[in-house]
């Protein structure tokens, strides 16, 4: 790739971003090639597809997550494991609104160009699901696509107007539903009654 090509390619990105973070996934791909101050045509050159721009977007987040879980698999308990990486998770598909409703789609898309680092990110939580419930911390009615549609559902709080603020007593309330343990301090918490107001 040519010098100015690659720069375009990276001022893409960053205005696509900032664009998607305010204005969610199904922002205007002309609205993004021209606050990159070039014209739609060369957008898509780099990004043919807008799933192909949120899969350039987002590899690098779903790569990062991927790798979070096999840190945390080895250096945490199983129940805190899981609940470290399903909040990095949360915190990673907040960024982008409507961005969980994409991945549920990848998911079941193969041709999807999001599909392969959905269906890898999906696979690394399954894994801390399962060593969980091999510890016997968590519930075993439960598969790695239920634990995806979990953590996307909280995902999706976060960008629901309104909800934000009961977003965290709610991911304490899911957690607590998956953990059959109350060692965590954030479930703990959760589980405390609160004040009526």
């Amino acid at each position: 790739m040519r010098a100015d090509a690659r720069a375009n390619h990276v001022r893409l990105l960053v205005v696509a971003g900032a664009v998607i973070t305010e204005q969610g996934v199904d922002a205007s791909m002309r609205d993004i090639a021209r606050q990159a101050g070039v014209g739609l045509a060369t957008l898509l050159r780099h990004f043919p597809t807008r799933e192909a721009l949120l899969e350039a977007l987002l590899r690098t987040s779903f790569d990062e997550l991927t790798a979070r879980a096999a840190e945390v698999e080895t250096s945490s308990l199983p129940q805190d494991a899981l609940m470290l990486w399903l909040r990095d998770f949360v915190a990673c598909t907040t960024n982008y609104r409507g961005v969980a409703t994409s991945m549920m789609r990848a998911i079941e898309d193969p041709q999807s160009a999001l599909h392969t680092s959905c269906v890898t990110m999906r696979a690394a939580g399954t894994r801390l699901l399962t060593r969980a419930q091999a510890a016997d911390v968590a519930r075993t009615d439960l598969d790695g696509a239920d634990l995806f549609a979990l953590a996307s559902s909280l995902a999706w709080l976060g960008d629901m107007p309104g909800l934000e603020a009961r977003a965290e007593h709610l991911f304490g309330v899911v957690m607590s539903a998956i953990l059959t343990n109350a060692d965590s301090s954030d479930t703990e918490e959760e589980r405390r009654p609160r004040a009526r107001s």
